[in-house]
């Protein structure tokens, strides 16, 4: 079981494959296997990468963390850790969510070591009452299926997913519900009180190649936020997904399956001296 030692938290991580570099963030208050069951089946026909995927302090088996107080000490934690397991290699990162905000941040650390970016339903207003977002919507249910589900289920299902059926509900339970039963949640409210960074992220003008996923329907973040940024991300594919919502990884596997293949394409092609 790898565990990386940083100053304020032991940080628990996969590594998987041979060859460049990609990190994986999820977002607040799952674990890596958010990251790991979307991402993972993309690698099953693409050689030449090592995945790296880690557990968030205060969320999966991440551990001796009581020393991180805010999203700067979150920040400073995954800088410090990508610094321990890679040191002055470039990488590769995508990140989700709250994932997505820290990979901002990261950017702004380490924009020189970076080969490529993706963000899927990344959080880009911290503040949730700042947010541009659309009211909650069921686009499509399998009624049947439902009636098999407890009520219980059901609402929670409902809540934070926007297509509801079988195959939705076993990877939501499998991959984003068994992290968040581990999450310690008095640690992440706390983290919830200093939510965004203490500083201004700059606007940095970032030249390889880029993605952004992001949900018609979700409701946690939105999509119209993320517009803003895309004039900075001048090799960035902008992608608005309809029959998504906040685990759009889920709701639209084909799509995001495509889309992240074609970004790691783009990626290896402006890289190729790292890919051979």
């Amino acid at each position: 079981m790898p565990f990386c030692q940083v100053t304020n938290a032991t940080i628990y991580y996969e590594e998987i494959g041979v060859g460049q570099p990609i990190i994986m963030l999820h977002g607040f208050t799952p674990d890596h296997r958010l990251m790991k069951g979307c991402m993972e089946p993309i690698f099953t026909q693409r050689e030449g990468w090592k995945r790296i995927y880690l557990d968030l302090p205060g969320m999966g088996k991440t551990k001796d963390y009581e020393h991180i107080h805010n999203t700067d000490d979150m920040l400073e934690a995954v800088v410090e850790f990508i610094q321990t397991v890679l040191p002055s290699q470039s990488f590769v990162i995508a990140g989700e969510s709250y994932g997505g905000y820290l990979t901002r941040g990261i950017l702004q650390k380490l924009e020189d070591r970076i080969l490529g970016v993706a963000f899927v339903c990344p959080m880009i207003v911290p503040e949730k009452q700042d947010r541009i977002v659309p009211a909650h919507t069921i686009v499509a249910a399998n009624q049947p299926f439902l009636a098999t589900l407890t009520k219980q289920e059901v609402d929670d299902f409902s809540t934070h997913q926007v297509v509801l059926d079988a195959y939705n509900w076993h990877r939501y339970t499998n991959e984003v519900l068994v992290g968040c039963q581990l999450a310690d949640e008095a640690f992440l409210e706390k983290i919830l009180q200093n939510y965004g960074f203490s500083f201004a992220l700059k606007d940095i003008l970032f030249q390889q190649p880029s993605l952004f996923l992001v949900g018609k329907q979700d409701s946690v973040v939105g999509y119209q936020d993320a517009l803003h940024l895309l004039k900075f991300f001048p090799r960035a594919t902008f992608s608005i997904l309809d029959r998504a919502g906040h685990n759009l990884q889920i709701e639209q596997s084909h799509l995001f399956h495509v889309l992240i293949s074609e970004w790691l394409d783009r990626v290896e092609e402006t890289n190729s001296s790292f890919f051979l």
